[in-house]
């Protein structure tokens, strides 16, 4: 592999960690927000479905800021076209938080032993500029085959023009 500036870990993998049920309610039973309703005598859930959505909502857009503010890995072929894979009918291009995460891939596809050639990009460069070039429904995979994260073709993530949720005629969401 080869670099020509310094790899920076992207903080994303602290967001996709998510804490076991039991440390979340430790800390929503501390530090109360808003959101969380008050118990009564009819309902002893803690959070309603409005506000688990809107916890929800809020961080996926912390995740796909952090996502588009950090430089990535993205391998290429001879030609610098990024690596991708096809499933569930969406092209992902592959993207590495840093040279460890796609060294285990390598790994992981028997091929650690040749030279991986690799770009440096900003997320939001691969969400706005990469995936509407693809022409077809395309994402991103945050260090597949490990801990990572997708990002889907959806509103919110890539530019509305490409997003499979996105109505073509109104620009209304599907």
């Amino acid at each position: 592999m080869n670099s020509t500036a310094a790899t920076r870990r992207s903080r994303l993998t602290e967001y996709v960690e998510t804490a076991a049920p039991a440390e979340r309610e430790k800390t929503e039973a501390r530090r109360p927000d808003e959101n969380t309703p008050f118990l009564s005598n009819k309902n002893s859930i803690t959070r309603s479905a409005a506000a688990e959505l809107a916890h929800a909502r809020r961080e996926l857009a912390t995740r796909v800021g952090e996502f588009r503010r950090a430089a990535v890995l993205v391998p290429v072929d001879e030609h610098d076209v990024p690596l991708t894979g096809d499933y569930g009918g969406v092209r992902w291009i592959y993207a590495f938080s840093d040279e460890t995460a796609l060294a285990r891939y390598a790994l992981a596809r028997g091929e650690g032993d040749r030279e991986w050639a690799y770009q440096r990009w900003l997320g939001a460069r691969l969400l706005d500029a990469a995936v509407p070039a693809v022409g077809v429904p395309c994402g991103v995979a945050l260090d597949v085959g490990g801990r990572g994260a997708l990002f889907p073709p959806v509103a919110g993530i890539v530019p509305d023009r490409v997003a499979v949720d996105v109505s073509a005629e109104r620009g209304d969401a599907k």
